[in-house]
């Protein structure tokens, strides 16, 4: 029988070696596993992570390992590429910094070892992910475990695979199930020994034969539905020769049917069940993305907490350990790879070869419905022939490894939606910011009533909204400000215009955490993403996670906005609580200011501003507080700085009446100086952006028709110059303040 020993322990580790090493160093760190490099520099800004080839050395003896006639290591993450040497030569490679794959160390062991492994995650134009907003953590970062087997075992080589696939095809009340193993040197006279069980540990069919597949009928099968009923079988397969039992797997499985009609929405075993939920990236303050089985569990347990039903798990291949979670909670899974924002002509193979191992290694998960395809793929356009071509293969390949889910991908905003790109999937969603990266809020539900009007028979989805929030506080939250309130605004509004279209297919927030992208610098906290409605270090909850929380848990609760926003000026303060009861009273130093009831669960209440005060909400039998004090003059911590930043809002002159920095451009074109303006700042803009005479490209982006321009009229003008900083048009303190002087001079049309 096969025996898995953990080897996490006890690695030498060195940062900028790139050979392989024959001997411990006994002057290198020794870390365990899980380790990245990168789990300090890859979230502290300036976008400079070390990124090379480190290496990790461990010796072991042949007499400490498990008996087996076969031993193969497992490495269940070493980003993005690693060779494998055992005494000094070399195995294997492997391209893919987030699934599991093997290599097989039997012909090389001897009684002494040194096993090396080199991980690289430098830039290359062939592994995919080369481009995107976030940290590509280096190191093993994932269980290493090394598995003896016997010569005929189950297999251990295909694509990093369980060496079992269980296929259950419901049939009315009856499940209809498929077990397909994979065996290695299998023996005339081997049987194999297939044995489904309930939850509850009792054999509800079996068999033994001679053949890699067996079927079985399930009859008044308990289905698994979602969370509220996330109800597990699991089959295993045993080898047999004669008596003797050589290997085993076992998977879980859950009996389910889905569809995700164009107009319904996602239905499950015949019931709709609306997919409102999260992405999710991996990582975590001081650990990067070496997580532990614990850091899992919390995740999990707060995604539960805020009420989804949907996790779309972003970009790429997740721990096993976390499918294995959602598929005992009951949350429905967007599984994708890492073929993100720009397309590399050299590659291909490795979009197929992630895809063939997220396909096999996580076939079984009852969790998972979609396959992602890419994410954000067309950013420097959609017409690419290699582009196109390559998402009809992925697509043909999906299709032809798993005929019962369905595939779908992630288009950027400004993907026009009459690409042919877009109707290569069965199904598909937007990452659309109409109201964070320009545009309104109130842009967002029309474009989807558009779409669905102009494409009736194509599900249509959301897979990333959201906008970033950090510890800054106002009274008159804005676009761009990086304010709790401004997020907790935001959401509302896109909460009230999501979850009300039930022909969406489903919605994902970006993010459900804080993460780590080096190369930011903006909200005053550089190398972090922070549109998370939880911080990255998982210790505090936004005010905007308790808006999805009102919408979504079945759990009663009422929360107070604003516990960080304690100092304010004015006289009479809006004050926000969200519950998924009907009806909250706020009280004010023990009294009753009043009782509302909402229909959307966001409560709304004028409270005047006097001394300290403090506040208690109360939903049914749940009561939260929080505290309000007045000042005379704006709290500075609740100021955004930007760090680095060449001018922040305060510093602009912004004379009454007139135009500055601070306004927006739809505000500026409103008046005719102001478009006059505008058509000489859009033209440097453009020609910086491009670097073309034609102006038709900038940083990657493709920009035309008018929808690109009502996003852009909802930026600011000092935003704006901050944004396209990221793609090197850079402006100067002084070329800045000179635009805001030239804006001083135009008066603001007169409001009708």
């Amino acid at each position: 029988m096969r025996t898995v020993l953990n080897f996490n322990a006890n690695w030498a580790f060195a940062k900028e070696v790139s050979e392989a090493q024959n001997a411990v160093n006994p002057q290198w760190e020794t870390v365990n596993l899980p380790h990245t490099w990168n789990a300090v520099d890859g979230i502290d800004g300036g976008n400079d992570y070390f990124r090379g080839t480190c290496c990790y050395v461990k010796s072991f003896a042949k007499a400490d390992l498990p008996r087996g006639e076969e031993f193969y290591l497992e490495l269940q993450g070493a980003n993005s590429t690693a060779d494998v040497y055992l005494n000094g030569k070399h195995l294997a490679r492997h391209d893919g910094g987030y699934s599991t794959w093997r290599v097989n160390l039997t012909e090389e062991i001897a009684d002494e070892n040194i096993l090396s492994v080199l991980v690289d995650n430098a830039p290359n134009d062939r592994v995919y992910p080369q481009v995107a907003d976030f940290t590509f953590y280096g190191g093993l970062y994932r269980n290493v475990n090394l598995i003896a087997v016997e010569k005929t075992h189950f297999d251990l080589d295909y694509y990093g695979g369980p060496g079992i696939a269980v296929t259950p095809v419901m049939n009315g009340t009856d499940c209809n199930v498929e077990v397909a193993v994979y065996v290695t040197e299998l023996q005339e006279g081997d049987k194999i020994s297939y044995t489904l069980t309930d939850k509850e540990g009792n054999v509800v069919a079996e068999t033994v034969c001679n053949d890699t597949k067996a079927s079985f009928v399930i009859a008044d099968a308990h289905l698994w539905h979602g969370r509220k009923d996330p109800y597990l079988y699991t089959a295993k397969a045993v080898l047999l020769r004669g008596e003797e039992e050589i290997d085993a797997v076992s998977a879980r499985f859950g009996c389910r049917s889905f569809e995700i009609d164009p107009d319904r929405g996602f239905i499950l075993n015949g019931e709709e069940y609306p997919l409102r939920g999260v992405s999710r990236h991996q990582d975590r303050w001081g650990i990067g993305n070496a997580l532990l089985p614990e850091h899992h569990e919390e995740d999990i347990d707060l995604i539960l907490e805020v009420g989804a039903t949907t996790i779309r798990l972003a970009h790429y291949q997740h721990d096993q350990y976390f499918y294995d979670l959602c598929d005992e909670k009951g949350l429905v899974l967007w599984a994708e790879i890492p073929y993100i924002s720009n397309h590399m002509a050299g590659g291909r193979e490795n979009t197929i070869s992630q895809m063939k191992e997220l396909v096999v290694q996580n076939y079984n998960h009852p969790s998972i419905v979609v396959w992602g395809l890419s994410n954000e793929i067309t950013m420097s356009g959609a017409k690419d022939p290699d582009l196109l071509d390559n998402h009809y293969v992925l697509n043909d390949l999906v299709h032809e490894m798993d005929k019962t889910r369905l595939t779908t991908m992630a288009c950027v905003s400004m993907c026009d939606m009459n690409e042919e790109y877009v109707q290569i999937p069965d199904v598909v969603s937007y990452n659309h910011y109409f109201g964070w990266y320009g545009g309104n809020t109130d842009m967002n539900g029309p474009w989807f009533d558009e779409f669905h009007a102009k494409f009736p028979k194509k599900p249509i989805g959301v897979s990333e909204y959201g906008c970033e929030a950090l510890n800054w506080h106002t009274s008159d939250p804005r676009q761009g400000d990086y304010t709790e309130e401004y997020q907790a605004y935001y959401h509302e509004e896109l909460i009230k215009q999501l979850f009300t279209r039930p022909y969406i297919w489903a919605t994902h927030v970006w993010n459900m955490f804080d993460f780590g992208a080096d190369a930011r610098a903006e909200g005053g906290e550089n190398g972090q993403n922070h549109k998370g409605l939880v911080t990255m270090d998982r210790k505090y909850k936004k005010d905007s996670f308790y808006a999805y929380k009102a919408w979504l848990s079945d759990e009663p609760f009422v929360h107070l906005c604003g516990k960080r926003y304690i100092d304010r000026v004015e006289d009479v303060t809006k004050v926000t609580v969200y519950s998924n009861l009907p009806e909250v009273e706020l009280f004010v130093n023990g009294e009753s200011i009043g009782k509302q009831t909402s229909e959307n669960h966001f409560f709304y209440f004028q409270v005047k501003n006097v001394g300290e005060s403090t506040l208690k909400a109360v939903a049914g039998d749940c009561t939260d507080e929080s505290t309000l004090r007045k000042v005379d003059e704006m709290n500075p911590d609740y100021v955004l700085k930007e760090v680095g930043a060449v001018l922040n809002w305060f510093d602009v002159t912004a004379p009454e009446g007139r135009f500055s920095l601070n306004d927006t451009l739809e505000d500026i074109m409103g008046s005719f100086r102001g478009k006059l303006w505008f058509t000489r700042f859009a033209a440097k803009l453009m020609k910086g952006m491009s670097g073309k005479k034609n102006g038709k490209k900038g940083g990657g982006f493709e920009i035309k028709g008018d929808g690109i321009m009502k996003m852009l009229g909802g930026f600011t003008v000092l935003r704006l110059t901050t944004l396209v900083s990221a793609m090197n048009i850079k402006f100067t303190k002084e070329e800045l303040l000179k635009m805001n002087r030239q804006l001083n001079k135009i008066k603001k049309p007169k409001k009708k």
